[in-house]
């Protein structure tokens, strides 16, 4: 009875872990859709042009100002500040720094993820990112949720929801873990000398001058 119940015990343990392996590898529902090219441009602009109202209002001494971005926006932006093809679409491109093959490596350190591909949302007052890294050798999707906010001139960004794959992961697992790696790269989260606040609200990033 006892060897019975212990292949039954080792039986259900392969069965979870083959299954958790299924859905750390599955490809979870997208948090954005590409953009055709004319719309990375536009949205690109209009990115640009909103920033500038705030340079402009900064310059004029008028406190208070304040733009809203779109997740389109922000994504096109990203995407031609990069240099990434306009055929991949805002929401799939590598960023500033990446390698030949499109991964995000160039300038970061070897203990840095080789981030592929990522995406980018705004839902309510959250904003929600997913990107393709590798995990032992395997293309593995990345998703998370938070709350974007500043803090001193410095952007901040306080996970909801984590996921590997199809995977939930509880937050509390690795927030330490995250927060010290937005610590390693906080230069990079420095906010424009324009903008003394920022937030998501009604599914757009409010900046305030």
């Amino acid at each position: 009875m006892k060897v019975k119940l212990g292949r039954i015990i080792s039986l259900a343990t392969l069965t979870a872990s083959v299954a958790a392996l299924a859905l750390v590898l599955k490809k979870p529902q997208p948090v954005a859709t590409p953009m055709a090219p004319a719309a990375v441009a536009a949205n690109a602009q209009s990115f640009q042009d909103k920033i500038e109202q705030l340079d402009q209002a900064k310059a004029q001494g008028q406190p208070g100002a304040e733009v809203r971005l779109t997740s389109q926006e922000v994504s096109a932006a990203i995407a031609q500040a990069s240099g990434a093809s306009a055929s991949q679409g805002a929401v799939s491109a590598a960023p500033a720094g990446s390698g030949s093959d499109g991964s995000l490596s160039g300038d970061l350190d070897p203990g840095q993820p080789n981030i592929k591909d990522y995406q980018v949302s705004f839902e309510g007052d959250l904003v929600k990112g997913q990107f393709l890294t590798q995990v032992a050798g395997k293309d593995v999707w990345v998703t998370v949720e938070g709350h974007l906010g500043s803090k001193d001139g410095y952007a901040t960004f306080e996970p909801t929801k984590f996921k590997v794959g199809d995977l939930s992961v509880p937050v509390s697992l690795v927030n330490d873990q995250l927060q010290k790696r937005l610590m390693e790269q906080r230069d990079r989260l420095k906010l424009p000398d324009s903008v003394s606040g920022m937030k998501v609200e009604n599914g757009e990033v409010v900046l305030n001058q």
